[in-house]
C-alpha cells in the first residue's frame, strides 16, 4: 500500500446523499453526483499516468504530480515558496 493518496472533496452536494469513493491511491468524499463522478475520473486518469510510468504517488516529485495533475484537468494551485 501507498503511504500517499489524492484526496478529493466536494462542498456542492444539496440531495443529502453521502458519496464516498475509496479506491487505490484515492480516496474522494462528498460532491453532487455529477462532481463525484469527475473526480473519480480525473483520479483514475491521474493513477494510469503515474502506472504508465512505472511509479507510485508516494515515488513522484512535485514537478512530476504538477505536471500529471495538470494533463488530467486537476485543479491544484501551485504553491510559490
Amino acid at each position: 500500500m501507498d503511504k500517499s493518496i489524492l484526496i478529493g472533496l466536494g462542498f456542492d452536494c444539496k440531495d443529502g446523499q453521502k458519496r464516498i469513493t475509496i479506491a487505490e491511491g484515492f480516496r474522494l468524499y462528498g460532491g453532487s453526483k455529477q462532481t463525484h463522478v469527475v473526480m473519480r475520473e480525473k483520479c483514475t486518469r491521474f493513477n494510469e499516468v503515474m502506472k504508465k510510468a512505472g511509479k507510485t504517488l508516494d515515488k513522484i516529485s512535485i514537478d512530476e504530480f504538477y505536471d500529471i495533475s495538470h494533463k488530467v484537468g486537476l485543479k491544484v494551485p501551485r504553491k510559490r515558496f
